[in-house]
């Protein structure tokens, strides 16, 4: 029986470090695909369309959605952002170990949509060290900072409703982890 890769989706709190570890994967273990998601937002310096993600205008997001083309989609910060199906599946039956890094409502769409999906929750090792990680930044005024408090507390309170939960206390331990539950390694 030939095996087919299941879609594996990391998820967890803004500022947990979901993109650190995602990037050390993927410098020791570049066949693994990442799903790149569609964004109404501007790219920011740097960014490439098509790499970091696909810029589409607001009329191109709608097309998206009428057409059942996301996977799962949310709106973050005044731009949406979504995942692309067909990629993903495409990806999936090709035998490609493919792996989405979204935020909880996203992966709560991707349950819907896929069920037989594995949804990793990555954890801080503790509360104060993810706001430490969060407020640590000092980029944002002190309301948008509670925001995000209050959204990370939130987020925590998901984990039950995921397959498996990594606490991020090592980069390269959660990577080798993630790469295991894969199948991948």
């Amino acid at each position: 029986m030939e095996h087919r890769p299941r879609l594996v989706v990391l998820s967890g709190p803004s500022a947990v470090g979901k993109s650190t570890v995602l990037a050390h994967l993927r410098a020791q273990h570049p066949e693994v695909w990442l799903s790149v998601s569609a964004t109404t937002r501007h790219p920011r310096p740097g960014e490439i369309d098509g790499k970091h993600y696909r810029f589409v205008d607001e009329d191109g997001f709608d097309k998206l959605i009428a057409n059942g083309e996301l996977l799962e989609w949310a709106e973050f910060a005044g731009n949406r952002y979504g995942t692309p199906r067909q990629p993903v599946l495409d990806k999936l039956t090709s035998g490609t170990a493919t792996l989405l890094e979204i935020d909880v409502q996203g992966a709560r769409q991707v349950r819907e949509a896929m069920p037989d999906a594995l949804l990793v929750f990555l954890a801080p090792p503790s509360w104060e060290e993810l706001v430490r990680r969060l407020i640590g930044r000092n980029t944002e005024p002190p309301e948008v900072q509670e925001r995000r408090l209050t959204a990370a507390r939130e987020e925590l309170a998901a984990e039950t409703e995921f397959d498996t939960t990594l606490v991020n206390t090592s980069v390269e331990d959660v990577a080798r982890e993630l790469l295991t539950l894969m199948g991948v390694g």
